[in-house]
Formats: structure tokens, C-alpha cells, sequence
């Protein structure tokens, strides 16, 4: 396998001056690339800015910030990518741009140079489509930010080569990441799996089953969750997750458990978009009171322990594992990832405090089979029980 020596990463905000500060630490040259020299020189500045700082909180060394900023180059022109064998592009998540991006650097790279998108949210084998040597294109979804967050998801398009993946992988090896293997379908591992979070709790929100605050209560005290899935939202922005919650539903077929929920639609209607906002699912301007220490050993779905929470806290997680468990036996049908990456994606993608399938363990899949069976009847298809459930955990081992 040809051995990556240079990198170049193309757009220089947030993620891809992230993507180059771990290049160029992991010992790679590595060209910064934006559409003008301002904006690639800008981002090489805060790079190395980012650098300095993480050398004061000991992070890494002074004489490795130094070197890592020696490595970087700021361009203007794609020519400057030369000799790069992998380049990874940041550009916002607009397909005819990515695609042009792969086809203007066609002409510049070697034909073996690897071309990797950092697209969460479209499918890598529409990118690497009318690219000369579409086998060489890949994904290399990082997390955003890229120098703290552990995970990369390494995509296979349909037709993407070995020898691409594999390098792509060694990569992201190299400059600390964890890389899992991913199937190029709607979402890939993490954000695929992380829809019941939100989705099921917007559910029972709509339901009754408890207000926002209890909700979110149950779901870091009983579930252990850093953050409950309200202030998630919040934190996200309503419109941003509203617009992902709908594309997943259209590139998805349109299932009913990924239906975007009429709550956020009505919310985002009336400008609230979480903090950014002032208000979203809370108030910004309101004071809330921290969560008590209650001793609770969480994941738990003890009656006795959640009780001591809300008496709706142990049907708030019931449906919420129940639900994780059931995305997991649908994506394991579809061979989205591995049982192992799928677990760690979660953990480091989303900082879970348990992978899907250790959620589906702690509830029991016949008890979550059971459940949604129950759901079903009552409420309709957004609680079919993927035909593996009862089996998830036999058939993930």
C-alpha cells in the first residue's frame, strides 16, 4: 500500500482547520486550502493559534506545535495540492460542489491520490460520481471538533477500492482518531443510530408521558447521559436538527420512526431555535437547578432507582432503550457496520454511556419486542419491532 506522506484538506473553517491541525501533528505535510488566500491563511492562523494553546494546557509539547505548524501550508490554488496522496475535503454539504472539488483536483494529483469527503449527510458514491477514478473516493467523517472528539467513520461508496479504504484508515490511525467502516446509507453509524434519542423523546413529549424537564431528568440520571436530549436540541439548534431529521426521513424511505416530529416543526414555525435563540425547548434566561446526587448506578431501568427520580422515569427510558435497541437490530439487518463499531460509535461519537447494543442487553430484546409490540397496536408503525430483535444480542455476538 502506498504510504501517505502529504496531506491536503480543502475549505479552512471549523472542521477543516481541525482535520489539518491533526495532519499536521500526526507528522503529514499538509496543504490548507480555501477559495482565497485570506480565508486559507485565516484558517492556518487559527490553526496554529489552536496549536500554541493546546502546547500551554500540556496537550502535546512546544517543540511538537512548532513542528506541526511547520508543516502547514495555506493556498488559494488547488495546484498546491500536488503531491498530496489523500486529500480531504470540508466544503459545505452542497453535492455539485464536493463533486466539482474531486474533478478540479483530478486533474492536479497523481490518479492513485485518494479523495476523501467529510459529508455527514450525503452519500459519498452520489459525490464520487463523473470523478475520474471514482474507486478513489471514500469518506472520512470526523466529529465536530476534530482535536477533540476521538471518532472517524471511514465510508465504503459502492464502488470504492480496498487499497482507498485502506489508506484512508492508516490515516486516521495515525493522527489518534478511532476509524470504523461504515456503509454508505443515510446517515452512516453514528448519527443513524442516535435518531431514537431525540426522536422517541419528542414522542413522548407528544404523548404526555412527562414534560421537557423530566424528560431530560430521567435521561441523565436514570439513562446517564451527559445531556438530556431536549437540551441536545437546544444546543444543536431546533432548525439544524429539524433540517437533518428530514432528510434522514426522505433518504431513508420515508419510515414512520424517522418521521420529523410535529412539536419541533411547530416550534422552528415560531423562531425558537434553542440557545442561539434565547429559547428553544427552555428559556436561556431562566435559571435551572443541577441535578441532585440520588446515587443512582445509571444505565438503570431498576423500578426501585428510577422511582426516586419521577414516577414516569421508568417508562421515559423503557421507550427510549426499547427504541435504540430497535434502530440497532434494523441497522445490523442492513449491515450498516459492524456490532463492535457500531458500539464504539456511539461511545465516541456521542459520548453514550453505553453502546445501542448494551442498551438492547440492559433492557432485554424481549422486553423491548414486547414493548414496541404493545406501542404498535396502540400508536402505529414508528413502533415496529425490526424482525431481529428478540435476537439482537445472540446475533451481534
Amino acid at each position: 500500500m502506498k504510504k501517505v506522506t502529504r496531506v491536503g484538506v480543502v475549505g479552512a473553517g471549523t472542521m477543516g482547520r481541525g482535520i489539518a491541525q491533526l495532519a499536521a501533528l500526526g507528522g503529514y505535510e499538509t496543504a490548507l486550502y480555501d477559495v482565497s488566500l485570506e480565508l486559507a491563511e485565516g484558517g492556518a492562523a487559527g490553526l496554529r493559534e489552536a496549536l500554541e494553546k493546546g502546547a500551554a494546557r500540556g496537550r502535546w509539547s512546544e517543540d511538537d506545535a512548532r513542528a506541526a505548524s511547520a508543516r502547514v501550508e495555506a493556498a488559494a490554488e488547488l495546484e498546491a495540492m500536488a503531491g498530496c496522496e489523500l486529500v480531504i475535503e470540508a466544503a459545505p454539504e452542497k453535492l455539485e460542489l464536493k463533486r466539482r472539488i474531486f474533478t478540479d483536483l483530478a486533474g492536479v494529483l497523481a490518479p492513485d491520490a485518494v479523495f476523501a469527503s467529510n459529508t455527514s449527510s450525503l452519500r459519498v458514491s452520489e459525490i464520487a460520481t463523473g470523478v475520474p477514478q471514482p474507486e478513489r473516493v471514500v469518506g472520512m467523517h470526523f466529529f465536530n471538533p476534530p482535536p477533540l472528539m476521538k471518532l472517524v467513520e471511514i465510508v465504503a461508496a459502492e464502488g470504492s477500492s480496498e487499497e482507498a479504504l485502506a489508506r484512508t484508515t492508516e490515516v486516521a490511525e495515525r493522527i489518534g482518531r478511532t476509524p470504523i467502516r461504515a456503509k454508505d446509507s443515510p446517515g452512516f453509524v453514528a448519527n443513524r443510530l442516535a435518531r431514537p434519542f431525540s426522536l422517541e423523546s419528542l414522542r413522548m413529549l407528544g404523548d404526555g408521558v412527562a414534560d421537557v424537564a423530566t424528560i431530560d431528568r430521567a435521561v441523565r440520571l436514570g439513562g446517564g447521559f451527559r445531556m438530556g436530549p431536549f437540551e441536545l436540541l437546544d444546543l444543536i439548534g431546533l432548525d439544524v436538527n429539524l433540517e437533518i431529521a428530514r432528510s434522514f426521513f426522505v433518504q431513508g424511505g420515508e419510515p414512520e420512526r424517522w418521521r420529523p416530529s410535529p412539536i419541533q416543526e411547530r416550534l422552528v414555525d415560531e423562531g425558537r431555535f434553542g440557545r442561539k435563540s434565547g429559547h428553544g425547548y427552555y428559556d436561556y434566561d431562566e435559571e435551572r437547578e443541577p441535578d441532585p446526587d440520588l446515587g443512582i448506578a445509571a444505565p438503570t431501568l431498576d423500578p426501585a432507582e428510577l422511582a426516586k427520580i419521577d414516577p414516569a422515569a421508568e417508562q421515559i427510558l423503557s421507550r427510549l432503550f426499547a427504541q435504540i435497541a430497535n434502530e440497532a437490530a434494523f441497522a445490523l439487518e442492513e449491515e450498516i457496520a459492524s456490532p463492535q463499531d457500531m458500539e464504539t460509535a456511539m461511545k465516541l461519537g456521542f459520548n453514550w454511556p453505553l453502546g445501542p447494543l448494551g442498551f438492547a442487553e440492559r433492557i432485554g430484546p424481549d422486553r423491548a419486542a414486547d414493548l414496541l409490540e404493545g406501542l404498535a397496536a396502540e400508536k402505529g408503525e414508528a413502533y415496529e419491532p425490526a424482525p431481529s430483535l428478540r435476537r439482537i444480542i445472540s446475533s451481534s455476538t
